[in-house]
């Protein structure tokens, strides 16, 4: 079975205007079908629990909302909306998309995403880090 690399960027945002949340949108999808690419948690603890916590959703909810209803993108979305206690004010989201605009990674893995990409220098942000770090998981799974 091929799997599939996800090409989302943390950068983007859906409707709701909301970082990262198609990102783990796709992710958890692609998990819930078994077509994650090796290596990409459905839901790992950085970015995909920053949205989770952030928005004030319950973890395990979520997981099981896209695993049994294998939601389209703005299904998802509603569902979120629909969810008690959800954080979407403008001042909450505000906060969640700053702290996702705002990481840095650690020197270690800004120096091991760069040189795989043959890079000296480049983005110190963690979502264009990642961007490079997808583009060269697809290039070498898919193109390569």
């Amino acid at each position: 079975m091929n799997t599939i690399v996800p090409l989302i960027s943390s950068g983007v945002a859906g409707p709701l205007g909301v970082l990262h949340l198609p990102r783990l949108w796709l992710k958890a999808s692609l998990e819930a079908a078994g077509k994650l690419a090796p290596g990409y948690p459905g839901a790992g603890q950085g970015y995909d629990q920053m949205v989770i916590s952030g928005l004030g959703l319950n973890r395990d909810a979520v997981l099981n909302y896209i695993k049994t209803s294998k939601p389209t993108y703005p299904q998802f979305e509603a569902w979120v909306k629909s969810q008690p206690g959800v954080k979407l004010d403008k001042g909450s989201v505000d906060k969640l998309n700053g702290s996702i605009t705002g990481y840095i990674h650690d020197d270690a893995t800004r120096k091991e995403i760069l040189g795989a990409n043959g890079l000296s220098d480049g983005p110190r942000d963690a979502v264009n880090l990642n961007n490079l770090d997808d583009w060269q998981a697809f290039h070498a799974a898919v193109l390569k």
